[in-house]
């Protein structure tokens, strides 16, 4: 995991007009959630079974995650790699396995080694400067 230096860490906002915004910048709101909590994901690449996200976690300090009133306030972005396997899975999901692309696939491994470390950090610290220009309309403070 590759923790980000940018200006959002502390920034807060309501999750209905955060969501709207992150969503149409290609990110996804992480499966695990919690009512207190929870993670806007993006795939940074994509090669074979290595996936590299970028992760802006945060945190709800009013109200709980499924009210779009819900007051966020943004925790430290990371980078962090998962390795999947590949292989042939033979279940109802077999040909999305086989390419790579099973969201339901448990990884080999969910920190995996990123090489390139200061790559990662500059296209995941540019990457956060441009959600954070998106959704500077939406008076996140």
């Amino acid at each position: 995991m590759l923790k980000l230096k940018t200006e959002m860490e502390g920034k807060k906002a309501y999750f209905g007009d955060v969501y709207r915004t992150f969503r149409s910048n290609g990110y996804t709101l992480c499966g695990n959630w919690e009512y207190d909590r929870g993670k806007f994901d993006m795939v940074l690449c994509r090669e074979g079974g290595e996936t590299i996200y970028i992760r802006i976690p945060f945190d709800v300090i009013e109200g709980q995650l499924d009210s779009a009133n819900a007051c966020l306030q943004f925790r430290t972005p990371y980078v962090i790699k998962h390795v999947v396997n590949t292989g042939l899975e033979w279940d109802g999901n077999s040909l999305l396995t086989t390419t790579g692309f099973s969201q339901f696939q448990t990884p080999l491994d969910k920190d995996g080694n990123i090489v390139d470390k200061s790559r990662w950090e500059a296209a995941g610290e540019q990457e956060v400067g441009r959600i954070l220009n998106s959704i500077d309309d939406l008076k996140i403070s």
